[in-house]
């Protein structure tokens, strides 16, 4: 099967070292962690978790090239009490030499189908404020802030329709 432009494509033995080796920019790495440790937590919440390399390129050839690394997360109790179940993207790392390209949004437009297929109908995300950060990037989708803080992170939301 020949593919062209970007893919998601599950972790495993065969391209776990491209997924380790996604590296934002410098000044980006205060804003997201490395995806040593998403892949560390998605292994201690399978349930949740749903870490995803992003690759470009025809798989035929073997020239897909790694792009990016996600992980998004399904039903999570949000409120720790059963009142606030949520679905959204955890971690998005574009790597520094493929950042503006759309591979972001390809990134955030996955979740988001991924979301609608499960009933859902809203994304949340967190990101950290300020300059160098994810902020604009994530207003320019569509995301507004809902007024909650976590860890000193802005919740934002965006709404996908229907669910």
């Amino acid at each position: 099967m020949i593919t062209h432009g970007p893919r998601l494509e599950e972790i495993t033995p065969r391209n776990i070292d491209a997924a380790l080796g996604i590296r934002v920019r410098p000044e980006q790495e205060f804003a997201v962690s490395p995806v040593v440790k998403s892949l560390a937590e998605a292994y201690v919440h399978p349930g949740t978790a749903w870490p995803r390399l992003i690759v470009d390129g025809d798989d035929a050839d073997a020239v897909a090239r790694p792009v990016g690394f996600l992980m998004a997360f399904f039903d999570i109790d949000w409120g720790e009490d059963g009142s606030v179940i949520r679905s959204g993207l955890w971690r998005l790392n574009i790597d520094a030499g493929s950042q503006g390209r759309g591979y972001g949004r390809f990134a955030v437009e996955s979740v988001a189908a991924e979301i609608r297929r499960r009933g859902g109908d809203e994304l949340y995300v967190t990101w950290h404020p300020g300059e160098h950060g994810p902020e604009n990037f994530y207003l320019g989708l569509g995301f507004r802030p809902n007024g909650e803080m976590v860890e000193g992170e802005v919740v934002g939301v965006l709404g996908l329709g229907g669910g």
